[in-house]
């Protein structure tokens, strides 16, 4: 898969919306399939394997996290989530059960494409094989291997999306050193619009659940940094 050749599957109850965005993504020269409920959508994507979803949070049928939930049990899929809701608790479960970046509804085409190409160039990297001399990273109490993307946190083994799992291995490169959301939207999502800020507050949270309320250490109004003296609950 290239960025330009990829297929992506948008699923959205909203006619209108899913037309626009279709059509966009269709100008930008991506195949693009259209489900407009939860049910439809999961056999959509298990039908057509796409290499990104667009998946609206409410749908009728069942909604965007259970699609979620379903679409990931056999193998990972990026997914950019679109909500119409911004509560904090939504968007942590919507990361909680597999999608890697969100958008607040309304949201302009250009920073949706934008979004999109981005994902789709991180999941390129991914799947390129590991360098033979990635080297364990260890910060404190946690354990980063590049070679199987395995967390190990005071000797458990800990499940980290792909995204999680960047941000970590990013911010585990550098201890001590405070990292900004800009830096953190530049390197590990690709992109530097300035409404990813809560994308990237919203990772930090979801890893604080999973690794422990200490490990990641927010500097108010710069960013984000790991101790070596960081240490789970």
């Amino acid at each position: 898969m290239t960025d330009g050749t990829a297929r992506i599957a948008v699923i959205e109850d909203e006619v209108s919306i899913a037309q626009a965005i279709a059509a966009r993504l269709r100008n930008e020269g991506y195949t693009v399939d259209v489900a407009h409920d939860g049910p439809t959508g999961v056999a959509l994507v298990q039908r057509t394997s796409p290499d990104l979803v667009v998946l609206d949070l409410m749908l009728p049928g069942f909604d965007g996290l259970e699609v979620c939930r379903q679409i990931q049990r056999e193998h990972w899929v990026p997914v950019l989530m679109l909500t119409a809701r911004d509560s904090e608790a939504d968007l942590i479960i919507g990361l909680s059960v597999g999608a890697d970046d969100y958008m607040t509804k309304p949201f302009s085409a250009r920073e949706l494409v934008a979004r999109v190409s981005a994902m789709l160039r991180r999941v390129a990297r991914l799947q390129q094989p590991p360098s033979s001399t990635s080297e364990i990273v260890r910060v404190g109490c946690i354990e980063l291997d590049p070679a199987t993307r395995k967390v190990v946190v005071g000797g458990e083994a800990v499940h980290l999306t792909p995204t999680e799992f960047e941000l970590v291995t990013y911010l585990g490169t550098r201890p001590g050193r405070v990292v900004t959301r800009e830096e953190l939207l530049e390197n590990v999502w690709g992109y530097d619009f300035p409404a990813g800020g809560r994308t990237v507050d919203s990772h930090v949270r979801s890893v604080r659940r999973k690794l422990g309320a200490d490990i990641v250490r927010t500097v108010h109004g710069v960013g984000y940094a790991i101790d070596e003296s960081a240490v789970a609950q």
